[in-house]
């Protein structure tokens, strides 16, 4: 009889203990697919992205828009997340991208004077940082800090494998609370249309910030004037409105070419 006992309980322990695994196994398994995005990324950027939502929420979007409001009027911009096709229209002029041919169509005989190609996904880029440097081909590196009035912000210096994106010399350096981990500043060089990087680093301040679909998104950016690569005192200021950010593709037919349009070679 004891050794019936004997072997029930053994039987029951054993049993437990398998359940147990099997539960610690699952959760186990359950973590790592939840990471399995964010692993990727290093330490500081991951922080960084966890601030404004989590990169994993971020790539489930698809469809970005916002309107831009500016000394030249209002500038509503609309963008495909996944492929890039982008409708900015404004007061003067239209411009779109279908995902491989550029075009400007302008308004009551206004020329436009800008250049397309380097206008395209230009604000777009901006607004969604620090989330947009998520993409692939981007490189990570912490930098030296920046100190502005007193306080110091953590810095993740940000450059791109060659041949990524239009200007794949472009560089930038995002500045982030390190107690909040949400981005600050952004720090950033233009080479367009130049054949090497540039050591020039222009600024612009994020400090107002919403939360839109789970994503905590821009409402204002401050451009400051710079010296030896410090930003130094506020320029001018840039506000957005009307911010939707959508897991639903836009519709194709919103970048189609529309007639009387002009290509941009």
């Amino acid at each position: 009889m004891k050794k019936s006992a004997y072997l029930v309980l053994l039987i029951l322990l054993i049993t437990a203990c398998k359940n147990e695994y099997k539960a610690e196994s699952t959760v186990i398994e359950t973590v790592k697919k939840a990471d399995i995005t964010t692993s990727i990324y290093p330490v500081s950027i991951t922080k960084v992205f966890n601030a404004h939502g989590g990169i994993d929420i971020w790539n489930k979007m698809q469809t970005l828009s916002f309107t831009m409001v500016n000394p030249n009027g209002k500038e509503v911009t609309t963008t495909n997340l996944k492929t890039r096709a982008e409708l900015i229209d404004t007061p003067t002029y239209t411009m779109g991208y279908n995902g491989s041919e550029l075009w400007v169509n302008e308004k009551d005989d206004n020329e436009y004077k800008g250049n397309a190609k380097f206008y395209k996904g230009l604000m777009m880029y901006f607004y969604t940082m620090p989330l947009i440097v998520g993409d692939e081909g981007v490189i990570y590196k912490d930098t030296e800090p920046l100190v502005f009035e007193g306080k110091t912000y953590p810095g993740i210096l940000i450059s791109y494998e060659a041949g990524v994106g239009a200007s794949s010399d472009d560089q930038y350096i995002i500045y982030y609370d390190p107690e909040s981990g949400q981005m600050q500043w952004l720090g950033y060089t233009v080479t367009f249309g130049k054949d090497k990087k540039s050591k020039d680093f222009h600024f612009i301040r994020y400090n107002n910030w919403q939360t839109v679909n789970g994503l905590v998104l821009p409402k204002s950016m401050d451009w400051y004037t710079y010296e030896n690569n410090v930003p130094v005192k506020k320029r001018n200021r840039i506000e957005f409105t009307n911010i939707s950010v959508s897991e639903k593709a836009p519709d194709a037919r919103l970048f189609l070419i529309p007639e009387g349009a002009k290509v941009v070679e």
